[in-house]
């Protein structure tokens, strides 16, 4: 690890905070040039070696959370922040183990995605590559830096890393122990750069770093999303919050909606796939409200007069409630008159990450997993499942929720662009 912090503390000065931005950039670009064309198995031996330096240094990995961790204690933030934050060794254990995992997936890059041969004799592939340079931009959870360096290493791009202020400690050390990693299998440590400023400043020098930046990742709440979209000369892939909505159909078993309603609210609560929102058709609110109360414990449900007077448990909800994401122990609910009413209600409202149906009717399942244009739609099944390693991708960078190049979990297949391969034999265009 010496030799590895020795290297890294050969970064430019931060002082100006654009210039050190650019500097870096400039960096990650020529550390692409050669991660692209690096094999399958260099690739996977940086990985491998980061996730033991993941391991061997736990005990220097949780005591530089630890310090983050008293840090936003200190400055009163609240206990969903604080829980995203926290690192234990469970958690770090599977930070280690996600980055085993994205080693043993299939490389995305250099995957022949389709191929046409013309009537003249030209051969064209459309060929998987990798973006170039990313910025990752995120706020509090260290894991997603681990997850991020990771996915952009495995799918050939360079990532420049600038996580919140408050988990500043916990990033350097994963930093260091990725960068073990790249110093393994002799690939540039440039690949994965961190942002080691607090400056704010750094959010927009990264955003405008066209010259070198290819993709711009933000990872957190409505204003950082929003200050991302307006700002950015960068393209970017938005993630935006998760006002996620389960929806219980008269049709549904009782049951099991419980459960699903408890586990997609209850299990993380500040997580962007935490359902925020209950749906609930009024032809079974009254057996239901009660049931659902019961498996929520002590969770704050807020909700229009009709459903309070159900349940009086219930508080009173403004209309800014169904536009909400708590991130906490705090869930709105409404009560509708079948699907004709929650369709609307949902689309509406949801911020198109992930919305729920629970149901036992297979018709008005496909309405509405065909009729919800969020990026996630599913059907009797806890919100919580979306994730990228829940679908089999190992980790993800985030959850798209627009509609152009990448949407819902993002992988590494999302990760890659293409290019066109064409080979001839002499052919010349009439």
């Amino acid at each position: 690890m010496t030799a590895v912090l020795s290297r890294m503390n050969d970064m430019p000065d931060t002082s100006d905070v654009t210039a050190y931005v650019n500097e870096l950039g400039r960096r990650a670009a020529t550390a692409a040039r050669s991660l692209a064309s690096a094999s399958t198995e260099r690739k996977n031996k940086a990985l491998t070696a980061a996730a033991q330096a993941m391991r061997d240094n736990r005990a220097r990995l949780l005591e530089a959370n630890a310090k983050d961790v008293d840090s936003v204690k200190a400055a009163g933030k609240p206990a969903a922040f604080i829980d995203r934050l926290i690192l234990d060794e469970d958690r770090v254990n599977a930070i280690a183990d996600a980055l085993d995992q994205i080693a043993a997936l299939p490389d995305p890059v250099g995957r022949v995605l389709h191929t046409t041969e013309r009537p003249n004799g030209l051969t064209i592939e459309r060929v998987a590559t990798p973006l170039g340079v990313i910025g990752m931009i995120y706020e509090s959870r260290p894991n997603v830096g681990a997850d991020a360096g990771a996915l952009c290493l495995k799918s050939g791009n360079a990532v420049i890393l600038r996580g919140g202020s408050e988990s500043l400690n916990s990033t350097r050390v994963i930093v260091e122990c990725l960068a073990e990693g790249l110093k393994a299998a002799e690939l540039p440590l440039e690949c994965i750069q961190m942002i080691d400023t607090t400056d704010r400043n750094a959010v927009q020098a990264l955003l405008t770093c066209a010259e070198y930046v290819d993709l711009v990742i933000p990872r957190g709440g409505k204003g950082l999303v929003s200050l991302v979209r307006d700002q950015a000369r960068v393209p970017t892939l938005l993630h935006l919050d998760g006002n996620c909505h389960t929806y219980v159909n008269a049709a549904a078993d009782l049951t099991k909606a419980a459960a699903i309603v408890k586990n997609a609210k209850l299990r993380r609560t500040g997580v962007c796939g935490a359902t925020e929102s209950l749906v609930v058709d009024r032809s079974i609110a009254k057996d239901f409200l009660p049931m659902a109360l019961d498996a929520l414990g002590d969770c704050e449900v807020r909700g229009e007069a009709d459903a309070r007077e159900i349940e009086a448990r219930i508080k009173p909800a403004t209309d800014e409630d169904f536009y909400t994401e708590y991130l906490d122990t705090t869930l709105s609910v409404k009560l509708v008159d079948g699907p004709d009413a929650a369709i609307p209600f949902i689309s509406e409202h949801s911020s198109a990450h992930t919305d729920a149906i629970v149901t036992e009717d297979a018709a008005i399942a496909e309405r509405f997993l065909n009729e919800i244009d969020s990026a996630v739609v599913m059907h009797n099944a806890s919100t919580q499942f979306s994730d990228g390693g829940e679908f089999g991708m190992g980790a993800e960078i985030g959850i798209a929720t627009g509609k152009m190049h990448a949407r819902g979990p993002v992988g590494l297949e999302q990760l890659t662009s293409f290019k066109y391969r064409v080979r001839g034999n002499g052919q010349t265009r009439p």
